[in-house]
């Protein structure tokens, strides 16, 4: 595609977003119009929510990550058996984290289809997000309560209450947003059916907090059966999906009750989330786990200064010397985090539109990208050569793994709706198509690879992975030209004749089959 057919492909984009403004514009007119004069003055004391959103994503992304710190933490005997040790941990300090993580990440993608629909806030609204903000924050404690006294019901009570607060709320802002439209999408301000939308959303809303009450009163009967509710109510949106699905299929055809196209609150996988939001609680994610590896530092690695007198004789450079691979394993977990934030940027770079199923691959991801102090921590715990450093190495092996694995899945699922999701440059065929999944490959292939090498070679497992540590950035300098020269070589050998699909412009693109085509 040329730099004549990008431009003009700019400038339509361009022209249709000003035809949408100035559409837009006189509707917001006419419909200022119609409002009374107290109306008015609401209107004009209302501000955008950008910075609110910015905010509690910010807020919710900190509480889900931290939660890692109790596991990080975690110190081991170096006579203790790390299988052991992970054992027990897995039963409470990662079960923990993740089910928090998960918990959390629910609420927040909860609070990114309200602010969907209300897209405008006043004070009221500002106050009433933070009182949900903070009964956010407090979900963790509650699950770590639930977590340590498994079978005492104050744990669930807490919980189930928190919920039912924050659902409230929510139901309180759907409410108080419905009753003045001007705080409203586009969408939804300018329909028919509002009335409808207001019903439809505080229905799905209300079951949350209807099913942990129900929970909470469970606990003091029969409290197996309140862990069986919560798990429901954090899966909810795809077991409801899965049923309408087999409800379908079970009629013999889809069956629409909507009186026109809902945008929001569908629970259907292409349901569309905040791509900005998603992005912003991600970056706070990365950002945080990159800090969590400087705070280790800054507190296991300080030499007390009566120790450097005594045993170094006074000489902080042979001190810090003990700390160097300590050091080492702080800069390659620092640049398996940031390379990781680097894909994902690139990634999100060319999607257009994110959905629900892609904002899930993304959830998964995040929690494992979460788990990399835990790594980081592992690595350098034990003697080099013990069979608990091999073992702390396959560990970080298969976060890193798992890390890069959800972040390919983000993009095959983009695929599938390629022409919703993604810029025409990156889809199936095109010429950056091969790069882009060559960036997100790349660390499933080498962490997957690192850890067989490491089974194999077990006695040089510390270098094995340090060397990877050290390889992946250069191998992302050099990715673009080893891509090329891949296609140019794959080409040469199996279809000499056929024209460079790099060079198919935009517009033919359009003739190639969708990804979810040539899969089916």
């Amino acid at each position: 595609m040329g730099e004549h057919d990008e431009s003009e492909i700019i400038e339509h984009h361009d022209d249709e977003e000003m035809e949408k403004r100035n559409r837009f514009r006189k509707d917001s007119n006419s419909l200022l119009e119609s409002l009374t004069p107290s109306e008015r003055d609401g209107q004009r004391s209302t501000q955008p929510s950008h910075r609110l959103l910015a905010y509690s994503d910010a807020l919710i992304s900190i509480i889900a990550t931290v939660m890692i710190l109790p596991v990080a933490h975690t110190k081991f005997q170096n006579t203790e058996e790390l299988k052991d040790s992970i054992q027990l941990l897995l039963t409470t300090k990662i079960a923990v984290y993740l089910m928090t993580f998960l918990i959390v990440t629910v609420a927040w993608a909860a609070h990114i289809r309200l602010f969907q629909v209300i897209e405008r806030i006043d004070d009221t609204l500002a106050l009433l997000n933070l009182a949900c903000m903070m009964l956010i924050t407090f979900l963790p404690y509650t699950f770590s309560l639930m977590a340590t006294f498994p079978n005492n019901v104050l744990g669930i009570v807490f919980f189930c209450a928190c919920v039912i607060v924050i659902g409230l709320i929510q139901a309180v802002i759907v409410i108080y947003g419905f009753s003045r439209p001007f705080l409203l999408n586009e969408h939804i301000q300018m329909s028919e059916n509002r009335a409808y939308y207001r019903r439809h959303i505080l229905e799905i809303i209300t079951k949350v907090p209807l099913m942990c009450f129900f929970a909470s009163i469970f606990s003091f009967i029969f409290f197996q059966l309140s862990y069986v509710l919560l798990a429901i109510v954090i899966f909810m949106p795809y077991i409801s999906q899965c049923l309408k699905w087999i409800r379908n299929k079970a009629i013999g055809g889809p069956s629409d009750d909507t009186p026109d196209a809902m945008l929001f609150y569908t629970y259907h996988p292409n349901e569309p989330l905040s791509k900005e939001r998603v992005e912003a609680f991600s970056d706070g994610v990365y950002a945080i786990v990159a800090t969590l590896l400087i705070l280790d530092i800054c507190e296991d690695n300080v030499p007390d200064p009566s120790l450097v007198q005594k045993e170094f004789g006074g000489s902080l450079f042979a001190a810090l010397q003990e700390y160097g691979h300590e050091y080492l394993a702080y800069f390659g977990s620092f640049a398996t985090v940031g390379l990781l934030w680097f894909v994902h940027h690139s990634l999100f770079l060319h999607v257009t539109r994110a959905t629900r199923l892609m904002g899930l691959f993304n959830t998964f991801s995040l929690a494992f990208i979460g788990g990399l102090p835990l790594a980081y921590q592992l690595t350098h715990e034990f003697p080099s050569g013990s069979r608990n450093e091999l073992e702390a190495i396959q560990i970080s092996c298969v976060i890193i793994f798992f890390a890069g694995l959800f972040q390919l899945a983000l993009w095959v699922t983009a695929l599938f709706s390629e022409h919703e999701t993604l810029h025409p440059y990156v889809h199936y065929g095109g010429r950056e198509h091969a790069f882009m999944f060559a960036k997100l490959s790349l660390y499933p292939c080498v962490a997957l690879g690192t850890f067989f090498f490491t089974c194999i070679l077990s006695r040089f497992s510390a270098p094995i992975f340090h060397l990877m540590q050290i390889a992946v950035p250069f191998a992302f300098l050099l990715l673009r030209l080893l891509v090329r020269v891949t296609l140019a070589v794959l080409r040469w050998l199996f279809c000499p004749a056929r024209p460079d699909i790099g060079n198919t412009p935009v517009e033919e693109g359009d003739s190639r089959l969708p990804f979810n085509d040539i899969v089916t």
